[in-house]
């Protein structure tokens, strides 16, 4: 089928009934330009933190099974009061659950990686007429026990379908106007991006922007989905990601910052082969991202080895690191959750030493100690105190002068 556009809508874009009748209104008029459409919706507003305090007041330790059923709920209640608001406007829609619309993931409860979809069920109700709902964030293991696929797994769900049925678009609406160089809510000078690349994207998603979960964005790069970010409340162009070629050479493309990361560190480990394998081997098997690592080396043949998780995975990385410590006769494990993760991103950093060092001057003025680095081709990345995050972070936006019109950002350095 020709002509097929899929748009998402988060949690704010129908965090209310007036909302929900706005989006449709919206939907309708996209698909009576001649499109056919395909929607996936998030829970309403604050449904999905409601559920998961629910649950802890019932069960402090709920399984990742009953958890997904749980929280797989919020995204059915959007889509049915979404379908139900295009039904007053006179257009045929039908609302499909992830299983309905043919989504299979692997086993893993909460953090479901998507490993196939069926599309049969969407092509023929497009092919009849419908506009089609789709509730986005979960999808049906092997077993058919219903999984979810993490923080943010509706943007993969939309762009994971657009793949699926070779949308000539794949729209994510939110409640701002697009990509910015900075959070809005804390930098009021940051500059709205008509257009970013996907790598660049993928970094500022994955270091703390909330515009687009990581995965959506690996998944639009991967299978070449022209991919936009617009805002629900208005008819803003936004932002396009598009191949790193139609982008101009701009050397600093935004900041980030990343509150939600606990640093960990075992002491004292014995300086053996193999036994940094053990641990992050481990981790990974119980699906737990680790982001920074630093290995520490200290006298005696024994060295400190640090890394960072998500707040969400410390509770299990905390078990996980301290029963390998008793195994392999390290001291202790310590955390600290008053970190945070400062990071500048931008095609051809690594070649240029100019970013670095104005990167680590601004600290150096702002007199914030580094904790750990990290850098690759397109950032740099390091972990600073909590407490003089947010300084650092309007610091360094208009240090970079991102707060200038994107043409005259080189100029900064």
């Amino acid at each position: 089928m020709e002509n097929i556009i899929v748009q998402k809508y988060g949690g704010t874009s129908v965090g209310s009934v007036d909302k929900v009748k706005a989006v449709a209104k919206k939907i309708v008029n996209r698909k009576r330009e001649g499109n056919h459409i395909i929607v996936i919706v998030s829970a309403m507003g604050n449904t999905t933190n409601n559920l998961i305090k629910k649950a802890n007041q019932i069960n402090s330790n709920p399984s990742s099974r009953e958890m997904d059923m749980l929280l797989s709920t919020g995204e059915q209640i959007s889509i049915s009061l979404l379908a139900m608001a295009i039904e007053t406007l006179k257009e045929k829609v039908v609302s499909l659950t992830g299983q309905q619309c043919g989504i299979i993931t692997d086993c893993n409860h909460k953090k479901a990686k998507i490993e196939k979809i069926d599309n049969e069920r969407i092509i023929r109700e497009l092919k009849e007429n419908k506009i089609v709902i789709v509730a986005g964030f979960q999808g049906v293991n092997r077993n058919m026990d219903i999984t979810t696929l993490g923080r943010g797994g509706s943007d993969t769900t939309a762009v994971a379908i657009a793949a699926a049925v070779k949308a000539k678009k794949c729209e994510i609406y939110t409640d701002v106007d697009g990509v910015y160089t900075a959070d809005p809510r804390f930098v009021p000078n940051a500059q709205l991006l008509d257009k970013i690349s996907y790598d660049e994207m993928l970094e500022l998603a994955s270091l703390g922007a909330k515009v687009l979960h990581p995965r959506s964005v690996e998944l639009a790069r991967k299978f070449n989905i022209p991919l936009a970010v617009r805002s629900s409340f208005n008819d803003s162009k936004g932002t396009e990601i598009v191949e790193v070629n139609k982008v101009e050479k701009v050397l600093v493309r935004g900041i980030s910052i990343d509150n939600e990361i606990v640093k960990i560190a075992v002491l004292e480990v014995p300086d053996k082969p193999g036994i940094a394998f053990k641990l992050f081997s481990t981790l990974a098997k119980n699906n737990i991202h680790v982001d920074m690592i630093i290995q520490n080396i200290n006298r005696k043949s024994i060295n400190d080895i640090t890394f960072t998780v998500n707040n969400d995975d410390l509770k299990e990385a905390l078990r996980i690191a301290n029963e390998i410590a008793s195994e392999i006769g390290a001291k202790s494990v310590i955390y600290d959750e008053n970190v945070s993760k400062l990071s500048v991103v931008g095609t051809g950093i690594a070649g240029n030493s100019e970013v670095a060092s104005t990167f680590f001057e601004s600290l150096y003025d702002l007199k914030i100690n580094i904790q750990m680095i990290s850098t690759s081709e397109i950032k740099i990345s390091c972990i600073i105190d909590k407490d003089g995050s947010l300084n650092a972070f309007q610091y360094l936006h208009d240090k970079f002068r991102l707060g200038n019109n994107i043409d005259t950002i080189n100029e900064a350095i």
